[in-house]
């Protein structure tokens, strides 16, 4: 059994599901029931800059289709799918909303418009790709938020929404590349409260051939991924898989 995604323990209901039939596990995993053939997760994404870009293109690679968005609309965005190609399409955030997978990833100081208003729906799996990062890219400021972590905050803001804490740790430079290298594959550490969002979510990013890492709940986990301090934070680093 894969010993990165039991440094935190996992249900082992759905690990054992997801062997027996991965596209029945993610429909069971999001409360979906398969109308037809195989179900492969879908994926959209808040805001489209580097980061949603280059998940965006693991995702169309595994078969995944995703939906693009940001705060301009889908036509600032025809050019962005078209160079992603077959899969990717653009929308409205409403629309993204509805996949699977929701990856948030804007400027912190974009994130409470980004979530306003967002169609409510419980057991939405809403993947946080930001860091509490203000002031500009030349001297960025870390934003105090107390006791809170930054996806905490984020979870406040989207009622119902299983958060999952991913890809913050990494710049997009590294994200986009195949993950997987002679030496290794590029671990990629995750916190989250709800088993089931994990699970879903270690799935799918390993099939892209990352090498996923469970670090724990959002607030324990999210302290060490989080920037200013954490020591996960720009850790960039291959797992040398053995056998």
């Amino acid at each position: 059994m894969d010993d990165s995604r039991h440094l935190y323990s996992h249900d082992d209901h759905h690990l054992e599901l997801y062997r027996a039939s991965p596209e029945h596990a993610v429909h069971h995993r999001l409360g979906a029931v398969p109308v037809s053939g195989v179900h492969r997760p879908t994926w959209g994404t808040i805001g489209a800059g580097e980061v949603a870009q280059a998940v965006a293109r693991h995702a169309v690679r595994s078969g995944q289709d995703v939906v693009l968005s940001n705060s301009r609309g889908p036509a600032s965005l025809e050019p962005v799918v078209a160079a992603i190609g077959p899969g990717a399409s653009a929308g409205t955030i409403a629309q993204a909303a509805e996949a699977d997978l929701v990856l948030l990833a804007v400027p912190w100081s974009a994130v409470p418009a980004a979530l306003r208003g967002l169609p409510h729906r419980d057991g939405r799996v809403l993947v946080d790709a930001t860091n509490q990062l203000t002031g500009t890219r030349q001297q960025p400021v870390v934003d105090d938020l107390g006791d809170l972590t930054g996806s905490e905050l984020v979870a406040s803001l989207v009622p119902g929404a299983r958060v999952v804490k991913a890809f913050n740790t990494l710049h997009g430079r590294f994200i986009a590349p195949d993950p997987r290298h002679e030496a290794g594959r590029q671990l990629l550490f995750y916190a989250g409260d709800d088993v089931a969002a994990k699970t879903l979510f270690h799935d799918v990013v390993d099939g892209f051939g990352f090498a996923p890492v469970d670090v724990g709940p959002l607030r324990e986990g999210g302290r060490l991924m989080q920037v200013g301090g954490g020591p996960l934070s720009a850790l960039h680093a291959l797992r040398q898989d053995v056998g």
